[in-house]
């Protein structure tokens, strides 16, 4: 728990996190200095949005990457391209990866330009509906639960993972996030369920794809257990931030994976993103009526400072109350301040500027 933080909630720097999370008021009032923009991202004619958590900013500062589920909220049986580029102007200028990527979860761009896309589902739905009842599975054409690193042009550099997933010890099954470190290293976040003895784990990979350190194990709240490990971003220190999403967290951690710090106050992080400021910003997209264990804290966008762990503003979710995940999953900024946050729900991709 950061030092800023205890002094907020008057603890000790050694007092449980469990109380401090529990004791923690809502963090609602900050003030937003951000208008919405919606429909800036121009889709081909006859294409329309679907869902999106995956996001990032092109290597140009400017440019927006955005993994977009093929205007439902799967592309298992589409053949549209999920990996989509738009320019400064909001103009579709590429896309690619049709028939390669089930399910876009999360998304980062490296300091080369290369797209990596996490796909966090597979197409096994849809071959079985293809073989029909009592028909056999065509196993040659399963995909899924992989990363993939591509050139900005879109041809295929790498790969991580197995074709249809792995569980533990080998790897992936629905990997939510991935980061490269500016060394190289490739961390991936791996776990999108709560349910008992899921996977719920963080990888540590170098430059070649050799795996050097795996945390976690099923789904839990201990010091070296995570639920739903739901975004990854670094800070100008090299420090790693994890989004433990449903353990209503951000662990901070060194890249030996030690925690160094827990924070709550950002809430229930779906996505992470640290600017060359140390400005954090957080989507939080299922607080208030879609978390009961959290129904004071509003979705919404919460930014601050990475070094500190204050927060100064706050992009309020204008939805009220819902069931499903509402507000920004992803979240991405530009050199100009801008924000993107990525929709699941509402299936779109709002751009905020300040007021």
């Amino acid at each position: 728990m950061s030092r800023f933080l205890c002094a907020l909630l008057g603890l000790s720097v050694g007092a449980s996190a469990v109380a401090a999370q529990a004791t923690m008021a809502p963090v609602n009032d900050r003030p937003n200095p951000y208008v919405t923009q919606e429909g800036w991202a121009k889709m081909p004619a006859g294409r329309t949005w679907g869902a999106t958590s995956a996001v990032a900013i092109d290597r140009d500062g400017v440019s927006v990457w955005v993994g977009e589920r093929c205007g439902a909220n799967d592309c298992s049986t589409s053949d549209l391209d999920p990996i989509l580029k738009f320019d400064a102007n909001g103009n579709l200028v590429k896309s690619f990866g049709k028939g390669l990527i089930a399910w876009p979860h999360g998304m980062t761009v490296d300091h080369e330009g290369n797209v990596w896309v996490t796909d966090a589902r597979d197409n096994l739905a849809a071959l079985r509906t293809a073989a029909g009842e009592g028909g056999r599975i065509d196993s040659t054409r399963l995909y899924g639960h992989q990363i993939f690193k591509f050139s900005p042009d879109g041809v295929l550099l790498m790969t991580l993972g197995s074709r249809g997933g792995g569980r533990e010890p080998g790897y992936f099954y629905q990997p939510n996030a991935v980061l490269v470190a500016p060394n190289g290293d490739i961390w991936v976040a791996e776990g999108h369920s709560s349910r008992p003895g899921s996977n719920a784990r963080l990888f540590k990979f170098d430059r070649s794809g050799r795996l050097l350190l795996t945390l976690g194990s099923t789904v839990g709240n201990g010091p070296d257990r995570f639920d739903q490990p739901h975004a990854l971003a670094m800070d100008s220190q090299g420090r790693l931030f994890v989004g433990d999403r449903t353990n209503n967290r951000i662990l901070v951690m060194d890249q030996q994976g030690r925690t160094l710090d827990t924070w709550y106050q950002f809430s229930r992080a779906s996505g992470i993103f640290i600017d060359a400021n140390d400005v954090i910003y957080v989507a939080d997209s299922e607080s208030g009526s879609i978390a009961p264990e959290r129904p004071e804290w509003k979705r919404g966008i919460r930014i601050g400072n990475a070094r500190t762990g204050e927060v100064t503003a706050f992009i309020p979710d204008p939805v009220e109350t819902t069931r499903n995940t509402s507000a920004a999953e992803g979240v991405a900024v530009d050199r100009n301040g801008v924000i993107y946050g990525a929709e699941v729900g509402p299936r779109a991709l709002k751009r905020y500027v300040r007021r």
